[in-house]
């Protein structure tokens, strides 16, 4: 009986190495592929800044009077080029939308983890900001959220709201959510914490929730949710899934969000 107990503890500490081990690649799943310049006009982007050591996509053309920029930071899987969907809706409203890529990801050379995402986040950002001025906007997407939180409290550059689509409170938690069998809270080694991220932030949140959310549970974005202490504006679509959120660019919540998030009494340029 001590060794069946042995051999059980010992496959169970086999199976927490392993994870820590190959968490990150469990985590972050990148498409390395990018697109030609005429690849990227075909879907209405170009090569942001340029295309040799571009940092994402910018929608093009862009608005002759834009009313602001949008940095869309993606969730772990794919590339920010399959999200040509958040280009199609938002400039529709009249903003200049940025598909930030992460290293690592479509091409972009880097290793993959937190430090290194909120790090190039950060010189978007700044990029962004000298390029075009304000007001500038962040939308993050499921992962994005967690590198739009961590910018936001590291960055010195004004913002003036952000769009958290998906969001989790921290990575650790979710983890053990998914994994309540393991000690996930202390084997994660990127932690994303967006509650402790966003405690300073003073621009105004939307956050966006799936009701049947599988992959991060309704619970730790209403979590962060009730955690922030700014302006903030929730909204829920029930019955909703993680991957199949209602993303049509025809629909009327995109004008919503963007109108609550670029409110004028908020005057950060």
């Amino acid at each position: 009986m001590e060794k069946i107990v042995l051999y059980i503890l010992a496959g169970y500490v086999l199976f927490c190495l392993l994870l820590f081990v190959m968490q990150r690649s469990l985590l972050y799943m990148p498409d390395r592929q990018t697109l030609s310049p005429e690849q990227a006009i075909a879907q209405g982007l170009r090569h942001w800044p340029e295309e040799k050591g571009y940092r994402g996509f910018i929608a093009s053309p862009e608005p002759a009077e834009p009313a602001g920029t949008v940095i869309l930071f993606h969730g772990n899987a794919g590339s920010a080029w399959h999200r040509t969907f958040y280009t199609t809706a938002l400039s529709r409203q009249n903003f200049r939308v940025i598909l930030a890529e992460y290293p690592g990801y479509g091409g972009r050379r880097g290793k993959i983890s937190e430090t290194t995402l909120v790090e190039d986040a950060l010189q978007s950002i700044r990029l962004a900001h000298e390029s075009y001025g304000g007001p500038l906007y962040l939308w993050g997407e499921s992962l994005g959220c967690g590198v739009v939180a961590a910018a936001l409290k590291k960055t010195d550059i004004p913002v003036k709201g952000a769009v958290l689509f998906l969001p989790w409170d921290s990575l650790p938690d979710l983890a053990q959510s998914h994994y309540w069998f393991l000690p996930a809270r202390l084997l994660a080694k990127d932690r994303y914490n967006s509650m402790e991220n966003l405690k300073n932030f003073e621009g105004r949140v939307a956050v966006l929730l799936a009701g049947e959310d599988e992959i991060i549970p309704i619970k730790h974005g209403k979590r962060l949710y009730q955690s922030l202490n700014m302006e903030k504006k929730l909204w829920i679509f029930d019955g909703a899934r993680h991957n199949a959120m209602p993303v049509s660019p025809n629909l009327p919540w995109w004008k919503e969000v963007m109108d609550f998030v670029s409110a004028q009494d908020l005057d950060l340029e």
